[in-house]
């Protein structure tokens, strides 16, 4: 019999818009993706490069639970450059991705029936994580004439004695929204530990990233290689924890993933010192997309009240068109060829709306909303 866990998981709407893509393309439809988030943009070559010398060098084995102490430290610089903090290497782990790192610190964080407040909408993985290792995530609306917004006072409402922790997104996916600098200071003032998911910092093309460890040292921070420095399929992530909790977490590392892959992390290094120029390139392209995206879909007829200025995605609200955003998503995909992500796979608050995409070429961008628009005048 499959576990109950299991048979509770929901699906992941954006892969399930993928697939059928995919199915159709087999068929010989040309489809226009912009409903995945991952970068188009080929890994810097100095990232490459330091993996293969990594393993002409031998970097083939396990390395420390916690990760290369050199990676660990090349972290704590970064920190310390880019935000003015002081973090230690052992108070990093390194994983093999964002993903297991959620994981880790949940399985570490939680016991049955614990509460974490997250905001709706939300990246859909969270509740899913929070409830596989028996946590309760609890929902605050957030919406778009707040910019998708926490309000401080609203989640204070909903502490109690249970409450083990609030999450931020900043900037956020799917809204592309950063967290404001006071927002963010009044959330950690909450007696809450902070969990901030950090995995779009450095590619923000309006106002500043604030990590919340500039606010308080109650706070655990999952960031990664993938988004920033297009990395997705090499899984490089890490966990800045409160050293209290480092063994713990270090001990179901060990047990359920041992390390993540050395040369990896090697690669990861490169990635933190030399890639900089290269990811200045990669942003101000996103920066470019977005702009072009925004005007499009506010033309097209789409409302976007706030402009995202953060990751690669506008969540814009469809609801003139049809309140139903998984119809309506597949409807696009099936008539325009287009594919794009129904917002209710970002939560209840989100439905209405369609998440886009620029993390493609501006001409496929071009193309895609071309037809978008096409199908709107034609069936609307």
């Amino acid at each position: 019999m499959i576990s109950k866990r299991t048979q509770e998981i929901k699906s992941f709407i954006v892969m399930d818009v993928l697939e059928k893509a995919h199915t159709m393309e087999r068929a010989g439809i040309d489809i226009t993706h912009l409903e995945i988030g991952e970068p188009d943009f080929d890994t810097p070559d100095c990232i490459k490069d330091a993996a293969i010398r990594a393993l002409s060098a031998g970097h083939t084995h396990y390395t420390h639970s916690l990760g290369l102490v050199e990676l660990r430290e090349a972290i704590c610089r970064h920190y310390h450059e880019r935000y003015g903090v002081e973090i230690k290497p052992d108070q990093v782990v390194v994983t093999s991705g964002t993903s297991p790192a959620m994981f880790m610190l949940f399985s570490a964080l939680l016991d049955s029936g614990d509460k974490v407040i997250i905001p709706d909408p939300h990246y859909p993985c969270y509740p899913n994580v929070i409830r596989f290792v028996g946590g309760e995530p609890v929902t605050i609306p957030v919406y778009e004439s707040d910019g998708f917004q926490y309000r401080p006072e609203v989640i204070q409402e909903k502490i109690d004695d249970r409450t083990k922790a609030v999450f931020i997104n900043s900037p956020s996916n799917p809204t592309g929204n950063l967290l404001g600098h006071e927002r963010m200071q009044a959330i950690a003032g909450l007696s809450p530990y902070v969990i901030s998911d950090e995995i779009y910092h450095g590619l923000v093309y309006e106002g500043e990233e604030h990590t919340i460890l500039e606010f308080t040292d109650r706070a655990f921070v999952l960031n990664g290689f993938s988004k920033v420095y297009a990395m997705t399929g090499w899984r490089l992530g890490y966990l800045i924890a409160p050293k209290p909790f480092i063994r713990a977490i270090q001990k179901v590392h060990q047990n359920f993933f041992i390390s993540a892959n050395a040369m990896v992390q090697w690669a990861g290094i490169a990635a933190l010192e030399e890639a900089a120029e290269d990811v200045a390139r990669m942003r101000a392209i996103y920066d470019e997309r977005r702009r072009f995206m925004i005007k499009r879909l506010k033309d097209i007829g789409f409302g976007i009240t706030v402009e995202p200025t953060g990751a690669f995605y506008v969540l814009a609200n469809a609801k003139k068109f049809s309140e139903d955003s998984y119809k309506l998503a597949f409807d696009i995909l099936e008539n325009a060829h287009v594919g794009v992500t129904p917002g209710i796979d970002f939560g209840a608050n989100a439905e209405g709306y369609l998440r886009f995409s620029y993390a493609n070429t501006l001409e496929k961008i071009e193309e895609g909303l071309n037809r978008l628009e096409r199908y709107i005048k034609g069936k609307y």
